[in-house]
């Protein structure tokens, strides 16, 4: 809860702090790597780095959080929270680091607004952090608690049991454990990290769904290999080096966008290799007989890109009320639809839920359509691979 003293001054002081957090963040990455270089080397993702992207993600967080706070003082994010929560629990960030984080980002807000800092305003912003990170640090030791795990400590070395080449730009993983122990249990729709050491001696982290279901011995990533230099170096390290009989060191499993219980209908809508987490969410549901209903939509380039094309007609074919809708922007002969996926074609039952991932455009489009047929809003869930830019843009 955000205290009557500093409600007013967050409230006022919100248009010129969020209108400079692309300067704010871009300083508190400048300083914060400076000082722990380490951190750019082992932890973050030198990719959205460069592009700028994590810039957006923090800053877009911050807003949202700061938002949410003014519009529901009693209340909380959880949302927002969870799914942050789950990121960081699959890096392995310990509470710690999120003093580190204050230090920097308090000097970079000083830097950049300069006299408008007061202690007044840097008092209520630093509620306003510290709301946040000690929201975030409870999650996250929920989080660790419930994968097993001490903080931090999410890591095992998994050997890879099988290597399948996908399309020409995605390969699939079959991971189990080196010891021969069973793999953990997971619920459908979650993601792992995967850490490799990379030629200059970082070791980069990037997370892939499980795209199979939990009932199987092994787990399984779909990798797409991500064109860029540094935005793909992790997944085109893997296509290169990764092979049958190597090990990785691979995360616990977390993240929040899983198959619900019970009966109600579904909605899983993906595109390109959005469809992985979709993949173990039906191999779960096909193997536990369950009789649902199920519709399933899926975009892609062409009948060539589209990875696990054949077991997804499998896995739906096996649902007794499943129905797949699949849209490529060149068909050629597949019977496909052409062009971008469009939700409002569908028959829908009432009370869908609805379940996203894939491209933010993808997204939005989506999730405008399902709205404009009156699906509610707490109903329609996403996963975003890399930073959600969406934070703080949802309406």
């Amino acid at each position: 809860m955000l205290s009557e003293q500093a409600a007013p001054v967050v409230r006022a002081t919100l248009p010129a702090v969020g209108g400079a957090l692309g300067e704010i963040t871009e300083r508190f990455y400048g300083r914060l790597f400076a000082a722990h270089p380490e951190l750019l080397r082992d932890l973050f993702n030198r990719g959205n780095q460069a592009n700028g992207d994590q810039r957006k993600a923090l800053a877009g967080s911050i807003a949202a959080f700061a938002v949410a706070l003014l519009e529901n003082p009693d209340g909380r994010p959880d949302a927002l929270l969870s799914r942050i929560a789950h990121k960081h629990a699959s890096l392995g960030v310990t509470s710690e680091q999120y003093k580190i984080v204050h230090e920097h980002l308090f000097a970079a807000i000083a830097e950049v607004l300069g006299d408008a800092v007061t202690p007044e305003v840097a008092q209520a912003w630093d509620e306003v952090y510290w709301l946040m990170a000690n929201a975030l640090v409870a999650v996250e030791a929920r989080l660790y608690q419930e994968a097993g795990v001490t903080e931090g400590q999410v890591w095992r070395t998994m050997e890879i049991a099988e290597r399948r080449e996908e399309t020409a730009d995605t390969v699939s993983f079959v991971l189990r454990h080196a010891d021969g122990t069973p793999t953990a249990p997971f619920r459908p729709g979650q993601y792992v990290s995967v850490q490799v050491t990379l030629p200059d001696g970082a070791r980069q982290i990037r997370q892939y769904s499980l795209s199979a279901a939990p009932e199987r011995p092994q787990w399984r990533i779909t990798v797409k290999r991500v064109a860029g230099d540094p935005a793909g170096e992790v997944s085109s390290w893997l296509h290169v080096h990764a092979a049958a009989g190597d090990t990785v060191e691979v995360s616990a499993p977390f993240g929040d966008l899983v198959l619900p219980e019970g009966e109600s209908p579904l909605l899983l809508a993906s595109a390109g290799v959005g469809g992985t987490p979709m993949l173990a969410m039906l191999d779960h549901l096909a193997a536990t007989g369950s009789d649902r209903p199920v519709v399933v939509v899926h975009a892609d380039r062409a009948p060539a890109s589209h990875a696990h094309a054949d077991e997804l007609r499998r896995l739906v074919d096996a649902l007794p009320q499943g129905t797949l809708h699949l849209w490529y922007e060149e068909p050629g002969e597949s019977g496909a639809r052409p062009g971008r996926a469009d939700v409002t074609l569908l028959d829908l039952p009432a009370g869908t839920t609805a379940y996203l991932c894939g491209p933010l455009p993808f997204l939005r489009a989506v999730r405008g359509d399902l709205l404009g047929r009156g699906v509610a809003a707490a109903d329609i869930h996403y996963e975003v691979f890399g930073p959600d830019l969406w934070l703080g843009t949802e309406g």
